[in-house]
Protein backbone atom coordinates (compact mmCIF):
# COMPACT_ATOMS: atom_id res chain seq x y z
CA UNK A 1 0.00 0.00 0.00
CA UNK A 2 1.45 3.55 -1.25
CA UNK A 3 2.43 6.07 2.04
CA UNK A 4 0.97 9.61 1.32
CA UNK A 5 3.31 12.00 2.15
CA UNK A 6 0.99 13.16 5.41
CA UNK A 7 1.40 9.76 6.59
CA UNK A 8 5.08 9.32 6.21
CA UNK A 9 5.47 13.04 7.45
CA UNK A 10 3.78 11.96 10.65
CA UNK A 11 5.54 8.87 11.02
CA UNK A 12 8.43 10.44 11.09
CA UNK A 13 7.57 12.72 13.24
CA UNK A 14 6.04 9.90 15.98
CA UNK A 15 9.56 8.36 15.43
CA UNK A 16 11.29 11.05 16.47
CA UNK A 17 9.42 11.65 19.72
CA UNK A 18 8.47 15.25 18.66
CA UNK A 19 4.93 16.58 18.73
CA UNK A 20 3.13 18.23 16.41
CA UNK A 21 3.27 21.74 17.98
CA UNK A 22 7.22 21.39 18.22
CA UNK A 23 7.29 20.48 14.60
CA UNK A 24 5.04 24.05 14.11
CA UNK A 25 7.86 25.36 15.59
CA UNK A 26 10.31 24.40 13.99
CA UNK A 27 8.49 25.59 10.36
CA UNK A 28 6.53 28.67 11.94
CA UNK A 29 3.27 27.27 11.17
CA UNK A 30 0.60 26.98 13.08
CA UNK A 31 -0.25 23.51 14.90
CA UNK A 32 -3.34 23.03 12.98
CA UNK A 33 -1.29 23.17 10.13
CA UNK A 34 0.79 20.21 10.94
CA UNK A 35 -2.17 18.28 11.91
CA UNK A 36 -4.09 19.19 8.06
CA UNK A 37 -1.02 17.95 6.39
CA UNK A 38 -0.53 14.69 8.34
CA UNK A 39 -4.38 14.13 7.02
CA UNK A 40 -3.70 15.34 3.57
CA UNK A 41 -6.27 17.98 3.59
CA UNK A 42 -3.51 20.53 2.95
CA UNK A 43 -0.45 19.86 0.32
CA UNK A 44 2.98 20.59 1.63
CA UNK A 45 4.44 23.11 -0.02
CA UNK A 46 8.55 22.10 -0.86
CA UNK A 47 9.89 24.81 1.12
CA UNK A 48 8.10 22.60 4.53
CA UNK A 49 9.01 19.54 2.78
CA UNK A 50 12.72 20.24 2.06
CA UNK A 51 13.11 21.62 6.45
CA UNK A 52 11.44 18.37 7.30
CA UNK A 53 13.27 16.59 5.49
CA UNK A 54 16.73 17.63 6.91
CA UNK A 55 15.26 17.71 10.09
CA UNK A 56 14.08 13.71 9.88
CA UNK A 57 17.52 13.24 8.43
CA UNK A 58 15.96 12.01 4.88
CA UNK A 59 16.01 12.87 1.35
CA UNK A 60 13.16 15.30 0.33
CA UNK A 61 12.59 12.73 -2.13
CA UNK A 62 11.29 9.84 0.81
CA UNK A 63 8.16 11.90 0.77
CA UNK A 64 6.80 11.93 -2.94
CA UNK A 65 8.67 8.78 -4.29
CA UNK A 66 6.91 5.07 -2.59
CA UNK A 67 10.76 3.53 -3.60
CA UNK A 68 13.16 6.29 -1.50
CA UNK A 69 14.42 4.51 1.20
CA UNK A 70 15.38 5.86 3.96
CA UNK A 71 17.69 5.05 7.15
CA UNK A 72 17.41 6.93 9.99
CA UNK A 73 20.09 9.12 11.64
CA UNK A 74 19.68 8.17 15.13
CA UNK A 75 20.44 11.01 17.52
CA UNK A 76 19.36 11.20 21.16
CA UNK A 77 17.90 13.81 22.66
CA UNK A 78 19.00 13.82 26.61
CA UNK A 79 17.37 17.75 27.41
CA UNK A 80 13.82 18.09 28.62
CA UNK A 81 12.67 20.44 26.62
CA UNK A 82 14.11 20.71 22.86
CA UNK A 83 13.43 24.54 21.28
CA UNK A 84 13.21 25.68 17.61
CA UNK A 85 16.96 26.59 18.03
CA UNK A 86 17.83 22.53 18.54
CA UNK A 87 15.96 21.52 16.25
CA UNK A 88 17.51 24.07 13.50
CA UNK A 89 21.02 22.34 14.71
CA UNK A 90 19.96 19.06 14.19
CA UNK A 91 18.76 20.03 10.57
CA UNK A 92 21.97 21.08 10.03
CA UNK A 93 23.70 18.62 11.03
CA UNK A 94 21.59 15.89 8.89
CA UNK A 95 22.24 18.21 6.11
CA UNK A 96 25.93 17.65 6.20
CA UNK A 97 25.16 14.00 7.10
CA UNK A 98 23.31 13.24 3.98
CA UNK A 99 25.87 14.83 2.14
CA UNK A 100 28.12 13.16 3.58
CA UNK A 101 26.26 9.46 2.77
CA UNK A 102 25.74 11.14 -0.81
CA UNK A 103 29.40 11.60 -1.49
CA UNK A 104 30.20 8.06 -0.02
CA UNK A 105 27.78 6.76 -2.63
CA UNK A 106 29.23 7.96 -5.51
CA UNK A 107 32.63 7.35 -3.98
CA UNK A 108 31.72 3.96 -3.84
CA UNK A 109 30.01 3.82 -7.62
CA UNK A 110 26.60 3.71 -6.48
CA UNK A 111 23.56 5.55 -6.07
CA UNK A 112 23.91 9.31 -7.98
Amino acid sequence: MLKSVGERFSELRNRSGLTQSQIADYLNVDQSYISKYEKNERQFSVDILEKAAALFGCPIEYFTDETSEYEPMHIAFRAKSVTVEDLETIAAINKIALNLRYMEGLLEGGKE
